[in-house]
């Protein structure tokens, strides 16, 4: 039901000490809106016992629904936060299901965002010295920056052209901020050069910055001006890092739980062959559902946005609530691995990045 890969240096880190918690001091969550909703079971293990009573840092980075899943496990019940963000996204539902507004859908994700916070959650992420949230946000520049629709879309329309090319010619439209703990050691390195700039979060911007981690162009509203930021407009950090295709430079393994065995580094890569850079996931750890786990989901899919168009209410929530409970197979999975340190079963990511 779980398949998971390593890089060549993780593998045999794992070869080496034997699979363990504190092999690991990065956590990647990557954008794709209720994709998410196969690793529920996933997260509230990791979060709730594999993770449980750790004292090193752990650094969370996720963009758009990584960055909630982030904003969840930096609270002090992990677990229950994230139960509240599941409960709450898959409750959502449209005055208009087939064509929702803009206005509506902000105002949607506003009232999930209250509810994952709850009264104290943001006060926990930005004191929480262990589970080090990161959101990642793009700074949009030019055309890409207006709320007008024939506007937005001619800049995202030469945004697909730039990226065809290159993805590095990106970076006069985007700039990567990373909204982060005020004692992150977090450092990225970037060959496509896309600007970066971190924010220590206050909690006169943490919740701003997380809305705009998940405000995707044309369906959402983006955020302007965010506290301790230049002025401008800020949208989903998937735009840019969808799967991530970055170094990270930190000491330790990093932990991806990820919905898919197809990693793209940013959302203009979706339709792309283009892959990203194996050097990048040397040190990493990927959990993903296999084939026969997605063959065994109600209607033979993970979850994703369209299902709010395809589907009525009620056939949609019951749906993702069964993806839920499914979820639960991988999380049995992925304890069973741990507890019999199964090894062999890991195959090299390079299967997976040609």
């Amino acid at each position: 039901m779980l398949e998971i890969y390593a890089g060549e240096t993780a593998l045999k880190k794992i070869q080496q000490d034997g699979f363990s918690p504190e092999l690991f001091s990065a956590f990647l969550g990557a954008s794709g809106g209720p994709k998410w909703f196969t690793l529920l079971g996933l997260d509230k293990y990791i979060f709730g016992e594999f993770f449980k009573g750790r004292q090193q840092p752990l650094n969370l980075i996720g963009s758009s629904a990584g960055a909630f899943r982030a904003a969840c496990f930096a609270q002090k019940d992990p677990v229950a936060a994230i139960e509240r963000l599941a409960k709450h996204y898959s409750e959502t539902v449209y005055s208009d299901n087939t064509k929702p507004k803009a206005a509506e859908i902000t105002a949607k994700a506003i009232e999930l965002l209250d509810a994952l916070f709850g009264d104290n959650g943001a006060a926990e992420i930005i004191n929480n010295n262990v589970f080090k949230a990161h959101f990642i946000v793009a700074k949009c520049n030019g055309f890409v920056a207006s709320e007008n629709k024939f506007t937005l879309g001619a800049g995202l329309v030469n945004s697909v052209i730039r990226n065809t090319l290159s993805r590095s010619l990106l970076n006069s439209q985007y700039e990567r901020y990373i909204f982060q703990h005020n004692q992150s050691d977090l450092v990225l390195h970037d060959p496509d050069n896309i600007p970066t700039t971190a924010v220590a979060f206050s909690q006169h911007n943490i919740k701003a910055a997380l809305l705009a981690s998940g405000s995707i162009p044309m369906v959402m509203q983006g955020i302007k001006d965010i506290v301790d930021c230049p002025p401008g407009m800020y949208r989903d950090g998937g735009i840019i890092d969808y799967h991530f295709d970055f170094n990270i430079q930190n000491q330790g393994l990093i932990l991806y739980p990820h919905f898919s065995s197809t990693l793209k580094a940013g959302w203009f890569d979706k339709k792309l062959s283009r892959n990203v850079r194996l050097e990048h996931y040397d040190k990493t750890v990927l959990l993903c559902p296999s084939a026969e786990f997605v063959e065994s989901l109600p209607y033979k899919k993970i979850p994703d946005r369209s299902d709010f168009i395809d589907m009525k209410p009620a056939q949609r929530i019951q749906y993702w609530q069964q993806v839920f409970v499914e979820s639960e197979k991988l999380a049995q999975h992925f304890k069973h691995f741990y507890q019999t340190q199964n090894i062999s079963s890991i195959k090299s990511i390079k299967q997976l990045i040609r």
